[in-house]
């Protein structure tokens, strides 16, 4: 996994206006919250052009990321992340702290593998992807890097859900959480128009 480093400045100057004045020198308002509950909320910024790219790695959002403020380092996620609607620059970020003890929850990516060795793979089949992210809930340390949906048993047509996941020791989904009737359909297998017209 990538290790982000974020190095950030204190902010005094808060509102619209100060925000405003802070992107026209380049540089984005943000907010660091949680973790200890006698910490309190930071407002700090951030130099937009190395954050615009960081951001180009689609890891930075399911990363523990390290926060360099005033000498003294931070671990963080993204909670939330405001882009410009015409721009590349960053609006605005929040930003929550990390610690050993308190579970996080955090959007990774799904990797699909073994498709080929499925018997809809062996026959000729193919899958689309309806979903390729789960907000997970787990300890800092058992943050997987990524959720792999293993689709070797799958045949054509059937529909793979966040329930055939299966999950590292640590690890739940968030969606699951809430009840059965969340267990929406990730990906499904099926048979291209041309062999079906062939039967």
């Amino acid at each position: 996994m990538t290790d982000f480093v974020l190095n950030a400045q204190p902010r005094t100057d808060e509102g619209k206006g100060a925000s405003r004045r802070l992107r026209h020198t380049g540089f984005v308002p943000a907010v660091v919250y949680g973790g200890d509950k006698r910490k309190k909320p930071v407002s700090i910024s951030l130099e937009n052009r190395v954050l615009v790219k960081q951001i180009e790695d689609p890891s930075f959002f399911s990363s523990i990321l390290t926060l360099e403020l005033e000498g003294k380092e931070e671990k963080v996620i993204v909670k939330d992340l405001q882009r410009h609607p015409a721009k590349s620059s960053v609006m605005h970020v929040d930003f929550q702290r990390v610690t050993k003890s308190t579970p996080i929850e955090i959007i990774v990516p799904l990797n699909f593998v073994n498709f080929n060795q499925s018997p809809a793979g062996k026959a000729s089949g193919k899958f689309t992807i309806q979903q390729n992210t789960a907000k997970v809930l787990c300890l800092p340390e058992n943050l997987p890097e990524a959720l792999d949906v293993d689709l070797s048993g799958v045949a054509m047509d059937q529909v793979i859900h966040l329930s055939d996941i299966t999950l590292p020791k640590g690890v739940e989904i968030v969606q699951l959480r809430r009840g059965a009737d969340r267990d929406q359909g990730i990906a499904q297998a099926y048979a291209p128009r041309a062999a079906k017209a062939g039967k």
